[in-house]
């Protein structure tokens, strides 16, 4: 029944799911639209400021790098500020610290609106 060649197999197939399964990766995203710009700004979010997004990571540190990929902002003169965070098996990425602080693609990040 389980000759040596079927039990190599199985066990090579048990270690590649097991082992090759990623950990859940969760970017929290909250968006700040620049003024009168809401419905366009937090459109990836079904019309509302914040939401959350799983993608693929096979480590915390890999979590981390697509945290701050998510802060990439071409929309300058939508969305005025991004905040994302990040959670890897639950557990907050790097303290739950803000990914996009100093992020050079929100230059009106601080001012009143977005000029």
């Amino acid at each position: 029944m389980w000759n040596r060649k079927n039990l190599v197999a199985a066990v090579l197939l048990s270690l590649a799911m097991g082992g090759a399964s990623a950990g859940e990766c969760v970017l929290q995203v909250t968006r700040t639209a620049c003024p009168s710009m809401e419905k366009e700004s937090f459109a990836k979010c079904d019309g509302k400021a914040n939401c959350s997004e799983t993608v693929p990571a096979a480590t915390a540190s890999q979590c981390a790098v697509k945290a701050k990929a998510g802060c990439s902002n071409k929309r300058l003169d939508v969305t005025k500020y991004k905040k994302v965070t990040a959670a890897y098996d639950g557990a907050a990425v790097e303290g739950g610290k803000d990914f996009c602080v100093g992020h050079p693609e929100f230059p009106h990040a601080t001012k009143p609106d977005c000029k």
